[in-house]
């Protein structure tokens, strides 16, 4: 079979059970993802065996230390898959939701009615626990998925598929609605990315080069899940001891992943008092800082940041650093380099915070707080099937309702048109 007949194939199959997944009552839909949860936590030691090969592969291609801390899958983060499963099946189902309902002069009544999406390519890089999280969220809103990982959790992804597709199976769900596309070689991306008679949606997450890659070429829709260049500007009022906290958070918490710090910008008021203190903590923490001129007088050991560092995604202890004169200066350096994903003010003028919020142009803006809370978890949506930094249709973390779309449904009584 060729790679183009196999991707054909599966999403076919997709198709199909999404016709029939998008009748699926809640109850069945909730019982299935229990069943997954239950399964995964039980599958641990299998899982942990695939891992160890992703990691191993991982070490021999001289990864970035936190880029092979996106592809463990440690007890914890097992349990985690486990614990977003079991809060997506209690999350409110949206499918069949009444969005609104209203009367015409001529008595027809016309309702707003959410339904399932239908077909999903999701394709993703590194973290494997993405799997888990689209899997759930699809079955959920009633969309049949079709993943493809990075080849360098080929191993884990297919483990997890495995226990996730059998107990779904087992639970009622209809055969072929979790499609996992198993082979490495970027023609089979391209192959999906051609498939708009099966698919109708495709969510692309991971680096710079696959998101061009995916808009430049599919015929099907697309929702980035764009690059994470996320800042924090520390106001010149700021409370010192907030703005380390929340800096260190943002930047070493885990630095590999989208909603982590990537560029801080300070005040030039606040820099002479607190960036000096900042920096011997950050450099302690083993963060390598490239900064501006003022930066590097300020800071030991800091080397000149270059043009291309401030429209850097780094995934790693990099941080780049610049001192500013007004608030205005670091909303327009936001607004130009930012990748419109998270972006955080630390200040106690209210007046100030309410322009941030008002004129910095991102999906999630905080007020005193750390961008890593840029998460489906986190918002309260039990999990994510991405951080859109789209303007249509979905913006942000992605929970259950932006994965659907709506009909109308319109109720008469012989009504004609004249």
């Amino acid at each position: 079979m060729t790679l183009q007949a196999l991707v054909e194939n599966k999403v076919k199959e997709a198709k199909t059970a999404a016709r029939a997944l998008a009748r699926l009552g809640s109850g069945v839909k909730n019982r299935a993802l229990l069943r997954m949860a239950d399964r995964l936590e039980a599958g641990k030691e299998s899982l942990q065996e695939a891992n160890l090969k992703d990691l191993a592969a991982a070490r021999d291609k001289g990864l970035s230390d936190a880029m092979i801390d996106r592809l463990r899958l440690d007890d914890a983060r097992i349990a985690a898959m486990a614990t977003g499963l079991r809060e997506v099946a209690e999350l409110p189902d949206p499918v069949g939701e009444v969005m609104r309902m209203w009367k015409r002069p001529n008595n027809l009544r016309i309702g707003k009615v959410r339904v399932p999406i239908g077909v999903i390519g999701i394709i993703y890089e590194s973290r494997p626990n993405v799997t888990a999280d689209a899997a759930s969220l699809c079955l959920k809103a009633g969309n049949a998925v079709v993943l493809r990982g990075g080849s360098e959790a080929i191993h884990s992804n297919e483990a997890i598929v495995k226990i996730l597709a059998d107990a779904a199976r087992e639970a009622g769900v209809p055969d072929g609605a979790l499609q996992f596309i198993d082979r490495t070689d970027r023609e089979a991306v391209m192959h999906l990315l051609k498939m708009d008679r099966y698919v109708d949606l495709i969510i692309p997450r991971g680096g710079e080069g696959l998101i061009r890659t995916v808009c430049e070429n599919a015929t099907i829709p697309v929702i980035k899940h764009d690059k994470g260049v996320c800042h924090t500007y520390i106001d010149s009022d700021a409370d010192g001891e907030m703005a380390i906290r929340i800096v260190m958070n943002a930047k070493c918490q885990r630095p590999g992943v989208c909603n982590a710090m990537e560029t801080l910008l300070i005040h030039e008021a606040t820099a002479e008092t607190l960036l000096a203190e900042l920096g011997r903590r950050l450099t302690e923490a083993g963060v390598e800082i490239r900064g501006c001129p003022r930066t590097c007088e300020l800071v030991p050991g800091s080397v000149n940041a270059t043009e291309t560092d401030w429209h850097t995604e780094y995934n790693d202890l990099i941080l780049s650093v610049r001192v500013v004169a007004s608030l205005s200066e670091a909303m327009d350096h936001i607004n130009q380099y930012g990748s419109q994903h998270s972006e955080a003010i630390v200040t106690r003028d209210y007046e100030r915070a309410r322009r941030f919020l008002e004129e910095v142009d991102a999906s999630a803006v905080y007020v005193n707080a750390s961008t890593r809370f840029t998460d489906g978890y986190e918002f309260g949506f039990g999990a994510e099937i991405g951080i859109s930094t789209n303007r249509l249709h979905a913006r942000g973390p992605m929970g259950l309702e932006e994965l659907t779309s709506y009909k109308f449904i319109i109720f008469g009584d012989g009504q004609i048109r004249e």
